[in-house]
């Protein structure tokens, strides 16, 4: 990012036309979640005027001035250039703020927290000392620096009502309310909802009692599906093959308490089987538009076996969703849930990430779950396509202005493979170097290293500090050509502490492994 400067200015907030007035929660000034933090520095872009001595690569990083003052009051005038702030540290935030800094629209940007990769590549300002889980500290940022646009990316901030907060002073913000948060906070709210509105999806119970809920396995037989009804941090759901499987997961969640109060209830499913997909949709409270497809996988191991995970890597588009799919997904789905939403007095503003099974014996969509932000890493292969001007269009989505919005996107396709530490999705090391990240993104223009783990040692070195670390993303002409390019920049990344799947995209293209 360009070097920028605060003045004191008169910056203008103004009132918009995001609903986020249903009191079903009642979020506390004080946001509070279950994510834990780490102590690893993430390099100095925190707003001090001086370095700490200890702080590396300071060489790179130019002071922060002062931006010069712009209006905020977008809808009466959406070319006016904009500071944003993202919420997030993520591989997800990393894409979306390199996608941003592309916006003729975008003045400047901030991310906070923030990682390592973000600052290092330039593609925002860190502030890692900002308590994203404090409102009245990211509204105290938002007016001290004339933020003109506050995207979230994590679901705990949203399900904490971080958007409640800033929308109440003002200040437009891309994410939905604590209360239509509850789409991914709750399986039981989602189920509720389909059940409502006729939206398909598995057949299942709710349950808080652990000999209730085996009765139902039983009576269902298996393969059978246990979840979490809380945010498990990707951790909650449990694909059982055989009944015992189940009840061991009933037990984990009921009675020994693995996921503490996201636990407290189970929803126990009917097994699809088909193939997976991601559909995501921007929505305005009362309209919506499709972004384009994306597949994801799962599962920590080749040919999509081993326990599930948050993600090991994702393609777009998808072949498996067709245009004629996409138009089903959007009538039986996407739409009846943003009009269910709305007769359900909120409004559901932000990215509607719906995770789907498409059916083998019908061939249909169903839905499996929905998540209220951008897919991690599915965000990465998306952001990379797009080519339309992101901050507009976040920006029309905030105002309720969606309605007509088309968006563009690049020929061909994306791919990205997720580095992660040996060990995840259990115990890991924390604190491995990974050397050769510069050697990767040379291997072609469309190569970009997206980091999610990341932070400095204290000679400079990057070090991997989370389980899913890296999401090294490419694109090509075809799906095939994004694959190889992707592969390629991963074998120049030196990293005995991580390991990758090697098959990703086998289900839309030939068997092909890389070493």
């Amino acid at each position: 990012m360009a070097c920028m400067s605060v003045a004191a200015c008169g910056v203008k907030f103004v009132r918009i036309s995001q609903d986020h007035s249903s009191k079903l929660f009642s979020p506390n000034k004080r946001l509070r979640s279950n994510l834990g933090s780490t102590n690893f520095s993430w390099g100095c872009f925190n707003l001090r005027l001086r370095p700490p001595s200890s702080c590396p690569r300071f060489d790179t990083y130019k002071s922060l001035a002062v931006f010069s003052s712009v209006p905020v009051d977008n809808a009466a005038n959406p070319k006016e250039r904009v500071v944003v702030l993202v919420i997030g540290g993520g591989g997800r935030e990393h894409a979306l703020c390199h996608a941003l800094r592309r916006s003729p629209t975008c003045d400047a940007i901030f991310c906070a927290p923030g990682n390592a990769g973000i600052s290092s590549s330039g593609d925002a300002t860190c502030i890692s000392d900002l308590d994203v889980l404090d409102s009245s500290a990211v509204i105290a940022f938002c007016r001290k620096w004339g933020v003109g646009l506050v995207v979230i990316g994590p679901e705990a901030p949203l399900v904490a009502g971080l958007a409640n907060e800033l929308v109440e002073e003002g200040i437009p913000t891309f994410g939905p309310s604590s209360e239509a948060a509850a789409l991914e906070g709750s399986k039981n709210f989602m189920k509720s909802l389909c059940d409502k509105y006729g939206i398909p999806t598995a057949k299942y119970q709710a349950f808080t009692d652990p000999s209730a809920a085996k009765e139902y396995i039983k009576q269902e037989g298996a393969p059978i599906v246990v979840k979490a009804d809380g945010l498990a941090a990707g951790k909650g759901v449990i694909v059982a093959m055989t009944l015992e499987q189940a009840y061991e997961a009933v037990d984990s969640m009921l009675v020994d308490n693995v996921f503490g109060s996201a636990g407290s209830r189970v929803v126990v499913e009917e097994y699809l089987e088909g193939e997976e997909a991601s559909f995501f949709a921007l929505v305005d409270g009362e309209h919506a538009i499709p972004l384009e497809s994306a597949q994801d996988h799962k599962r920590v191991g080749d040919g999509d076996t081993g326990p599930n995970t948050g993600g090991m890597g994702a393609y777009s588009p998808a072949p498996v969703l067709t245009k004629e799919l996409q138009s089903v997904v959007m009538e039986s789905i996407i739409l009846p849930t943003v009009k269910g939403m709305a007769e359900e007095g909120c409004k559901f503003v932000g990215v509607l990430y719906a995770g789907l099974m498409i059916e083998k014996k019908s061939g249909l969509p169903k839905l499996i779950e929905y998540n209220v932000r951008f897919g991690d890493p599915e965000c990465q292969v998306l952001m990379v396509r797009l080519e339309s001007d992101l901050v507009e269009i976040l920006l029309a989505a905030c105002h309720g202005k969606l309605d007509g919005v088309s968006l563009d996107w690049s020929p061909g396709s994306a791919m990205v493979v997720v580095m992660a530490s040996k060990g995840y999705p259990g115990s890991y090391q924390k604190g491995t170097i990974i050397h050769k990240l510069e050697e990767a993104e040379q291997v072609a223009p469309s190569v970009k290293v997206f980091h999610a783990g990341t932070a400095f040692d204290a000679d400079g070195n990057f070090i991997a500090i989370g389980g899913r670390v890296l999401g090294v993303t490419a694109k090509g002409e075809n799906l095939e050509e994004a694959r190889d390019r992707a592969y390629q920049a991963v074998e120049q990344i030196s990293w005995p502490g991580g390991f990758y799947r090697r098959d990703i995209g086998w289900r839309a293209l030939p068997q092909k492994q890389y070493s």
